[in-house]
C-alpha cells in the first residue's frame, strides 16, 4: 500500500490537494493520503491530521509572529514521518513552511514532489537553486516556471495548470443566478477578501467602504461575498453589519457565482486566476504589513503581482497595492470595469489567460508523477 503525505497550508492549496487526492485514489485505490489540508482534502478521501484553519499565514512579519507554532508543526510532521514512513511527500504552495518541511523529508530519505512550487520566477536569482536542492521533482504549472527551475538544475516536468481541470461550474445558470442574488439588468459584484483571517481583517473593511461608494455612484449595483471555508461566517456578517451595506454572504459553488457576476474586488492570489478562468474581470487588491511590503518590494523581480497579469505578461487587470488600495481607488476601478466597453475588452484578454495555462489533464499528470516518485510502477 502506497502512502502519500500532503502538506497544503491554506484554502487555495486545499483545492489542489483535494483534486490531486481524487486522482491518486482513482489510479491507486488502496493508496493512503494524509497530512495537512482542510475540508476539501477530507472530502476527497484524504486524512487531515493538521487542519489549515489553524495554520494559514502570509507575509514576512506575520510569519515571524507565528514562528513558534510553525516550529511545533514541523516537529509534528517530522514525528509523523517517523511513525508512518510515507513513500512520498507532496508540498503544495505555502513555501515558507513547506520548503523547510521538504528538508526534513529529504534528510529522512523521503522523496519530495513540489506541486505549486515556490514562485522562484518572481524573486531574485537563487531561490530556484535552493528549492532544487531540497526536492526530488518540481511539477511545474507555468511554462516560465519550468524554464526557471530547469535552468536552476531541478528535475522538472511541465504539468500544465491544475485549475484548468478544477474550475468548472456545477449549477444550471438560473440556479447560479438565484444563489448569487443576480437580478436582471443589475450589475453584480463579488467581494473576495481572501482565505486568511489576517487578509480579511486587513482588506474587507476597505472593500466594504468601496462598495458603499460604488452603490452611491450606481444604486443598481448588488454585492455578494462567498465565504471561504477557513473564515467564520460570523466574522463576515459582523464586518458587513459594521459597514452598514447590504452584502449577500453565500456558501459554496464559488465558480458558479463567478460565472454569473459582472466584476469582482479580489485579494491577490489564486482566486484571481480562478475568476479569470470563469470570465470574471477583477480589481486585484492587496495590503500587508508595511515592513513586509518594504522588504518584498526590494526582492521581487516582476512588475505585476496578479496571476492573470503575470500569465499573459502584461497588466490586463488593475492592481491596487498597499497605499493605493484605498476605498476611493477600489470604487473607481470597479466602476471602470463595469463599463460595457471596458468589460468587453477585459473579457477578451481573459481568454488569453486560459490559452496560456496548458492542456487539460494537469491534475492527473501530477498524480501519475507522484505515484512514480513514490515507487508505484505504471
Amino acid at each position: 500500500m502506497v502512502k502519500i503525505m500532503i502538506s497544503a497550508g491554506e484554502a487555495s492549496g486545499d483545492i489542489h490537494a483535494a483534486a490531486l487526492t481524487r486522482e491518486i485514489l482513482k489510479l491507486e485505490p488502496t493508496a493512503r493520503v494524509y497530512g495537512m489540508g482542510g475540508d476539501g482534502l477530507r472530502a476527497a478521501g484524504g486524512e487531515v491530521l493538521f487542519d489549515i484553519k489553524e495554520h494559514g499565514v502570509m507575509g514576512l512579519v506575520e510569519i515571524i509572529r507565528k514562528l513558534p507554532a510553525l516550529f511545533r508543526l514541523r516537529s509534528d510532521f517530522a514525528r509523523l514521518m517517523e511513525e508512518r514512513r510515507p513513500d512520498c511527500l507532496v508540498t503544495i504552495d505555502y513555501p515558507g513552511f513547506n520548503m523547510r518541511l521538504a528538508k526534513v523529508a529529504r534528510d529522512k530519505g523521503i522523496p519530495v514532489v513540489a506541486f505549486i512550487a515556490p514562485s522562484a520566477w518572481a524573486w531574485r536569482k537563487g531561490r530556484a537553486k535552493r528549492v532544487a536542492k531540497l526536492v526530488t521533482k518540481v511539477a511545474a504549472i507555468f511554462p516560465f516556471e519550468y524554464d526557471v527551475y530547469k535552468e536552476a538544475g531541478a528535475d522538472t516536468e511541465f504539468m500544465g495548470h491544475p485549475l484548468i481541470d478544477i474550475v468548472k461550474t456545477s449549477l444550471p445558470p438560473d440556479e447560479a443566478k438565484a444563489k448569487a442574488g443576480k437580478k436582471e439588468g443589475r450589475p453584480l459584484v463579488l467581494l473576495l477578501p481572501g482565505s486568511r483571517l489576517q487578509e480579511v481583517h486587513r482588506l474587507l473593511p476597505t472593500m466594504l467602504e468601496a462598495a458603499k461608494l460604488v452603490r452611491k455612484a450606481d444604486p443598481e449595483v448588488d454585492f455578494v461575498m462567498p465565504r471561504a471555508a477557513t473564515i467564520p461566517g460570523s466574522l463576515l456578517a459582523e464586518l458587513v453589519g459594521q459597514a452598514g451595506i447590504e452584502v449577500r454572504i453565500v456558501e459554496g459553488d464559488n465558480y458558479d457565482l463567478m460565472s454569473v457576476a459582472d466584476a469582482a474586488l479580489a485579494a491577490s492570489g489564486t482566486v484571481t486566476l480562478e475568476a479569470a478562468l470563469c470570465g470574471l474581470p477583477s480589481v486585484i487588491v492587496y495590503k500587508t504589513a508595511p515592513l513586509t511590503a518594504f522588504i518584498v518590494k526590494r526582492l521581487l523581480n516582476i512588475s505585476n503581482i496578479g496571476l492573470p497579469n503575470i500569465v499573459v505578461g502584461r497588466r490586463i487587470l488593475p492592481e491596487l497595492l498597499q497605499d493605493a488600495a484605498t476605498s476611493d481607488n477600489m470604487a473607481l476601478a470597479l466602476l471602470d470595469l463595469l463599463r460595457p466597453e471596458k468589460r468587453e475588452k477585459v473579457l477578451q484578454d481573459l481568454k488569453e489567460v486560459r490559452l496560456k495555462l496548458g492542456e487539460p489533464g494537469a491534475v492527473r499528470r501530477v498524480a501519475e508523477l507522484t505515484l512514480r516518485v513514490a515507487g508505484v510502477k505504471a
